[in-house]
């Protein structure tokens, strides 16, 4: 095996760990959620208002991050990236385990968020310009197959930890990532780019052409349902399991059947996409897969918790057609906006669940009932996903050697 083919498989590993690294901090608040809460002291009241503040700010942090790390790595490379998140995020994961006020755990969940959000996408982007398209989707599916692996990791460190040294765990974690990248190599398709005069990074370029919005906006939506899964279905599986007459629900090994339903969905949509040489044709029938889980679960009533937790799996493995979105937010963009795109895509996603939770709210407040206001949300929102990838040129095996104009 030559040095190269080995760097690319380093590529492929830091990327894959990057994003496990992203899973165990994002779902490690859902796991912790209310045992760091009440040992702050709040109510089971508070603990539930609180919860959905925490997650909303963290939801912000990466939106934001997702524009700075995403223009970052098309003007100053998808390294520079992949170094300033992880360290970033670190260092605000270390001092998590050290709050003692719901102040400075808000800020540290914003940094977090804000560090983390340079993860997926510039690690897929990076992968995606040094290997050739025919292997593009795999190694996309082991990144993503891979790193949702980081949530059962967590669940079962809180197992045997208290929740300050989960977060603890998390910052080692990153440290160490941040030391395995000093081997990796810039992307070759940047090093060319970065010699042209064409502009690189300007995020409002996605705003001054209406198709180059439009493809933007379209990758946006198709991603929402599967946050309002993981957000809103999951997150809170709880509420949902009283609302259902469902006792026992533990939303730590809700969000662990959920992420490994994930995992094996992303490995088998990339596998898919292989065979049908189409990303359009993979996400309708995982689209399908997942309206058949979600409708299981609002149907259900008095289940035992063991069924509860294998319609959770079923929508995770469904819900593998964000691999759709991940993947056509590097492939719709020339190498100028690409990194731009593929890191701000899923963080706009991610940050659109503060929305989400607030649509939430309103619908089961006008409803008056907090399963019909769940419903209601999951309706609007996997109708835009369908309309969107409906409408979305495909974008399987295209060449990305390219630029934005």
């Amino acid at each position: 095996m030559d040095s190269k083919h080995k760097l690319l498989q380093l590529s492929v590993l830091v990327s894959a760990l990057g994003f496990f690294v992203d899973v165990y901090d994002l779902l490690l608040f859902a796991i912790v959620r209310k045992s760091s809460l009440a040992d702050l002291g709040l109510s089971p009241t508070a603990i539930l208002e609180e919860g959905e503040r925490l997650i909303s700010i963290q939801m912000v942090g990466m939106l934001l991050g997702g524009i700075f790390f995403g223009m970052l790595g098309d003007r100053k490379g998808r390294l520079q990236v992949l170094f300033g998140s992880i360290f970033l995020y670190s260092v605000a994961n270390l001092l998590n385990g050290m709050v003692t006020d719901l102040t400075t755990y808000r800020v540290l969940r914003l940094v977090a968020g804000f560090g983390l959000a340079g993860e997926l996408g510039a690690g897929l982007t990076l992968v995606s310009e040094q290997l050739p398209k025919e292997k593009r989707s795999m190694a996309a599916g082991l990144i993503a197959g891979f790193g949702v692996l980081g949530v059962s990791f967590a669940f079962i460190i809180k197992q045997y930890f208290d929740w300050r040294v989960c977060f603890y765990i998390g910052g080692v974690l990153g440290l160490l990532l941040l030391a395995l990248r000093v081997q990796v190599f810039e992307s070759k398709l940047f090093k060319e780019a970065s010699q042209t005069e064409v502009s690189r990074g300007n995020f409002l370029l996605f705003f001054t052409d209406a198709n180059r919005f439009l493809r933007y906006l379209q990758c946006i939506l198709i991603g929402l349902p599967v946050w309002y899964i993981i957000g809103v279905l999951v997150t809170f599986s709880d509420q949902f399991g009283q609302a259902m007459g469902i006792e026992g629900i533990d939303p730590g090994t809700a969000m662990v059947s959920l992420y490994l339903g994930i995992g094996l969905g992303d490995i088998l949509i990339s596998w898919l996409s292989d065979v049908l040489q189409s990303r359009k044709k993979a996400y309708f029938i995982f689209m399908g897969i997942t309206l058949l889980f979600v409708v299981l679960f609002f149907v259900q009533r008095g289940t035992a918790p063991s069924i509860f937790y294998a319609i959770c799996f079923g929508m995770g493995v469904g819900a593998g057609f964000n691999m759709v979105y991940l993947t056509m937010g590097v492939e719709q963009f020339g190498t100028n906006l690409r990194a731009t795109a593929a890191i701000s895509i899923p963080n706009m996603v991610r940050g659109a669940l503060p929305l989400i939770l607030w649509l939430f709210r309103s619908l089961r407040s006008w409803s008056g009932e907090y399963l019909q206001g769940a419903w209601l949300t999951g309706i609007l929102l996997f109708g835009l996903s369908i309309t969107a990838a409906w409408k979305i040129r495909e974008s399987y095996g295209r060449d990305l050697d390219f630029l934005e104009r």
